[in-house]
């Protein structure tokens, strides 16, 4: 099953995301808080190891650059470890762009490597299925007490795939934040009000071409953060979202109902029209002419000639602002449609980052008992922050300052949890409380999927068929770079065939899972 599976997956390089991400474009659509977590996270002592152990070296890959200060931090960690855990961390930094193929090879492979991060728009579905992945259950009921606290029921029990934890969820909240980075020195310069509507910020981007023709008004990732895809997150008539394949501009669900919908069967207008909406944008130039090419848009944002970005989490990173007023004496601000109506956002409590337990590991108990001493809040403050006094200081329990850019905000990637997690305090009070707000479950209507895993082996040809095709049509057609009618005839012409089959596999299976 492995071999075939792997030789499947290789035909398809899948287009990373960033969630999650802050300044991880890699999303977690949910998880939990600290209020929302039902105990407190236990001594030091529940899970600390008596005696010294032989030491091992754990392998961890993880997406995105080696920070500046990171050997310094890992130093202190191995050196807290040194007479309990004694633990060397080899810590490989992937880049975003190559992050799906360089896992993938790395687990078909075999290659020795202990902690591996996944997502379910990564691949994780397809290597469960594979038998990549140690299932936790076991391991962290003896070895991960910490671990087990620091995440809410919720968290655990909606994250586990066909009824086992397969990875440790990684997240702070129950919804993904989402905001456009505008240009506030140009929309005062110009004399716009503050941006309350999407209608106010594309009338914000065309003024921005009119006005200072040496500034490109917008730019976008590509996949689920496309210009077209991104605008799914505020989307509250329809509620449409991704299936738990990611995004392919074709398989989608909406209106909290449980079926899969397929935009080869019948286009949805709503979302017909972000896409036909996002072609007119490029073809005014206002979207960057060469968005395709880009392979770090946060880069092009930084050097001060883009006006509008699209990213996750609210508020606006600070490396990101720090930039744009070096390079142009700009300032930045985030703007955000999210509403903060109760119910009004849908949630199924499911994360989009984790950190996978290779089943090839050779130290799967000391893997598991460096990820629960990497919960308790002392070390997770290094690991998430880095040096206290020399990367950052605490500002009461819950917040932190950056003293530099040593060491960026990555926790995402290998120890998020909710308990231990502080903001920015450079976020300011408005951000923060959104923040809080999305780590409340109770602020939010339950999806009916909730629990649901779909298992992907029964289409595993499909889907590697699937992605393969999807990857030539979907970031084109959401960032408007191509013709969207004659574009999608070509990607149904391709795809409609392999679609259906996973269409009609998924919804078998949520039939199912509604029955129960």
């Amino acid at each position: 099953m492995k071999k075939t599976l792997s030789i499947l997956l290789s035909l398809c390089l899948l287009t990373v995301i960033l969630a999650a991400c802050g300044q991880n474009d890699n999303g977690n659509n949910a998880s939990s808080s600290p209020s929302a977590t039902g105990s407190s996270s236990p001594s030091a002592s529940a899970s600390a190891t008596p005696e010294k152990l032989d030491p091992v070296t754990l392998k961890i890959m993880i997406p995105g650059d080696r920070p500046k200060d990171f050997d310094a931090v890992v130093a202190e960690a191995e050196k807290r470890m040194s007479d309990t855990l004694n633990v060397k961390l080899d810590v490989v930094f992937i880049p975003w762009a190559d992050l799906a193929q360089k896992t993938q090879v790395t687990l078909s492979s075999g290659e020795d490597v202990d902690l591996i991060f996944e997502a379910p728009w990564l691949h994780m579905t397809q290597m469960i299925a594979a038998d990549y992945y140690e299932p936790l259950d076991d391991l962290l009921k003896q070895y991960g007490p910490n671990i087990i606290s620091t995440r809410s029921e919720q968290m655990i029990n909606a994250n586990k795939f066909n009824g086992k934890i397969m990875a440790v969820p990684l997240g702070n909240s129950f919804y993904q934040g989402r905001v456009y980075y505008v240009r506030k020195d140009i929309r005062e310069e110009l004399g716009v009000p503050e941006i309350k509507s999407y209608e106010d910020l594309i009338k914000f981007a065309y003024l921005v071409k009119e006005k200072k023709p040496d500034v490109t008004p917008l730019i976008a990732k590509d996949a689920g953060m496309s210009w077209a895809q991104f605008r799914k997150v505020f989307d509250y008539e329809t509620t449409i979202k991704d299936t738990q394949l990611g995004t392919d501009g074709v398989l989608y669900h909406k209106n909290n109902d449980g079926k899969v919908y397929n935009m080869f069967d019948e286009k949805d207008p709503t979302f017909w029209s972000w896409i036909t909406d996002a072609r007119k944008l490029y073809t005014d130039k206002l979207m960057y002419q060469d968005v395709l090419s880009v392979k770090d848009y946060r880069e092009v944002y930084k050097a001060g000639k883009i006006a509008i970005m699209n990213t996750n989490d609210f508020g606006v990173l600070s490396d990101i602002q720090s930039a744009v007023k070096q390079s142009v004496g700009g300032e930045v601000e985030a703007v955000t449609f999210f509403s903060t109506e109760k119910g009004a956002n849908v949630t199924d409590f499911k994360v989009w980052n984790f950190l996978a337990l290779t089943s090839v590991s050779k130290n799967k108990e000391r893997a598991i008992q460096f990820l629960d001493w990497a919960s308790q809040k002392e070390n997770y403050d290094l690991l998430a922050y880095g040096i206290q006094g020399q990367n950052w200081e605490p500002v009461g329990d819950d917040k932190y300052k950056k003293l530099n850019d040593g060491y960026p905000w990555f926790p995402f990637a290998w120890v998020w949890n909710p308990q231990n997690d502080r903001f920015d305090e450079a976020l300011g009070d408005e951000t923060i409380a959104l923040n809080k707000f999305t780590g409340v479950a109770d602020n939010f209507t339950q999806d009916i999927l909730t629990g649901f895993t779909f298992d992907s082996a029964p289409v595993a040809n499909e889907i590697a068929q699937f992605n393969s095709i999807r990857d030539k049509y979907m970031n084109a057609l959401g960032n408007g770079v191509v013709d969207p009618e004659t574009t999608f005839e070509k990607y149904k012409g391709e795809a409609s065939g392999v679609a259906k089959k996973i269409q009609e596999e998924m919804q078998k299976q949520i039939n199912a899972f509604l029955a129960k």
